[in-house]
């Protein structure tokens, strides 16, 4: 439902800027229907501003002020609070908030050590871009080690490197929990070529966080026999 007004919110908007646009137009080739478009594009900002402020904030501004009562609750050191107030957003809403709310419990159940509660918030969270998305896949393959499902921890770990596209900050973070998991499995030669990929690919990780990948590449390349 949220998602269909989001659409019809920017549908409206998009109406108002083409009116602007048409507007600037014709008062160059007519100054006098300048009125007559300034009372048009009013008109349509007005519907605009209705439609998203009488149908869609209601709900949306309701969300917000239940996250921010529990960013409060957390940031009072009150982790259980939050976690009910972040759980409470996320089953009494569907939208943006509602997904923040999501991910908000996911991480404080993780640090209880409730891996799959965390994990099924996790499966309604639906994050775009290449860090909220990656970070909670990278979270995903946490909780699976943490359940000992391996397999599924390292399908979580390749999306999130994935979904990082590249990104110098982040990327390499999921390789290297992917390049412990290939170690603790035994599969060196598969955490040697990671760690390769980093020392080449991310050499300002490598030296920020003080890695040493080379340092691990030895250590997998001994272990391999090699």
């Amino acid at each position: 439902m949220a998602k269909k007004q989001d659409q019809g919110a920017r549908t409206t908007l998009e109406e108002v800027n083409e009116s602007l646009t048409t507007a600037a137009q014709r008062i160059e080739d007519n100054k006098k229907y300048i009125n007559w478009a300034l009372i048009a594009i009013a008109v349509l900002a007005l519907l605009a501003v209705g439609y998203i402020y009488g149908i869609r904030n209601p709900n949306l501004n309701k969300a917000k002020e239940e996250i921010g009562k529990a960013d409060i609750t957390l940031l009072q050191g009150d982790k259980e609070g939050a976690l009910k107030g972040f759980e409470k957003v996320s089953d009494e809403y569907s939208n943006k908030t509602a997904e923040r709310g999501h991910l908000n419990a996911a991480i404080l159940l993780y640090e209880k050590g409730e891996y799959e509660k965390a994990l099924k918030h996790l499966e309604d969270f639906n994050p775009s871009g290449n860090l909220i998305a990656p970070a909670a896949q990278s979270l995903k393959g946490d909780c699976y080690v943490n359940l000992k499902q391996y397999d599924k921890a390292m399908a979580a770990f390749d999306k999130a490197i994935s979904l990082a596209n590249g990104n110098e900050a982040f990327a390499p973070i999921f390789m290297v929990k992917k390049a412990t998991l290939l170690h603790a499995q035994k599969k060196y030669k598969e955490e040697m070529a990671i760690y390769q990929d980093i020392k080449d690919n991310y050499p300002i990780y490598d030296q920020q966080t003080g890695l040493n990948a080379e340092k691990y590449i030895e250590r997998a390349k001994a272990l391999a026999g090699e």
